[in-house]
């Protein structure tokens, strides 16, 4: 186990986590900034569920880094918003991209990758780069909500990540959709474009679909693939080496044997 990289014990952490739990999500952003600084950033996908926690940031702290997931398999409606808010809120947001050593390998297999293996598909494009910028960090504040999926139901406001000694902080946990748009509302702020169409919860285009009205909100992520999570708040995020050696052997393997290259 790594040495612990927070300034409170176990104990400490579930004391405060249950605490929170009647506090504002602005009051445990104050709280993060005071005892973390620099050393703290958050994670966020610029949907319309986003905003709240984004203006919050903007308002609190906003040279705080944000780190944005770009997949390079965005809808550009998602790229316009996240240029919109950070140009209009004056955001600190920092771009994350795929590792470059999986650059040959996603060209060559990449297209399909989400319908052959879904999950190596999220780790190569979200959860192994965000595994990279936050370490070395001591806090990462997240977005995510209880009502949203049944592995977030299971979340605490503080959860302390014992494989890399860091914080995982959830200000909007307890919140509702209905309490994200009472925020929206009463602050007059904009919307992702895509959600007229019926897309409440977006990610990669290919694996994004419209919701059909009445079904949960996150319903038309990964349709068909056995999916509800990306893998940023499952245990796949503790598996630093989910895709490592033996995946770059064997796509090696295949480059060395492919009749296509010719020659030098």
């Amino acid at each position: 186990m790594k040495e612990i990289m927070v300034d409170f014990s176990v104990e400490q952490i579930e004391v405060l986590s249950q605490e929170f739990e009647s506090k504002t999500p602005q009051a445990i952003l104050v709280w993060a900034v005071e005892n973390f600084g620099p050393s703290v950033a958050m994670s966020s996908s610029f949907q319309t569920q986003s905003v709240p926690l984004l203006h919050m940031v903007s308002q609190i702290h906003a040279d705080m880094r944000i780190f944005f997931l770009n997949t390079q398999l965005h809808f550009w409606e998602s790229l316009i918003f996240r240029e919109q808010l950070q140009h209009d809120w004056n955001l600190n947001v920092a771009d994350l991209y795929p590792d470059p050593k999986w650059k040959m390998f996603l060209r060559q297999f990449g297209l399909g990758l989400d319908m052959d293996d879904p999950d190596l598909c999220c780790f190569l494009r979200k959860v192994q780069p965000m595994q990279q910028a936050l370490d070395g960090l001591r806090a990462w504040i997240s977005g995510i909500r209880r009502d949203q999926t049944a592995e977030r139901a299971q979340a605490k406001i503080l959860e302390y990540q014992e494989e890399d000694g860091l914080l995982k902080i959830n200000p909007m946990l307890n919140w509702t959709r209905r309490d994200v748009w009472r925020y929206i509302n009463e602050h007059t702020l904009p919307e992702h474009p895509l959600l007229e169409q019926g897309f409440t919860s977006i990610g990669c285009v290919p694996c994004t679909r419209p919701v059909v009205s009445g079904d949960d909100e996150r319903s038309g992520r990964w349709g068909g693939r056995g999916k509800t999570e990306c893998g940023l708040h499952t245990a796949m995020f503790n598996q630093k080496d989910y895709a490592s050696g033996d995946l770059i052997q064997t796509f090696g393997k295949q480059e060395n044997n492919d009749p296509e290259q010719g020659e030098e």
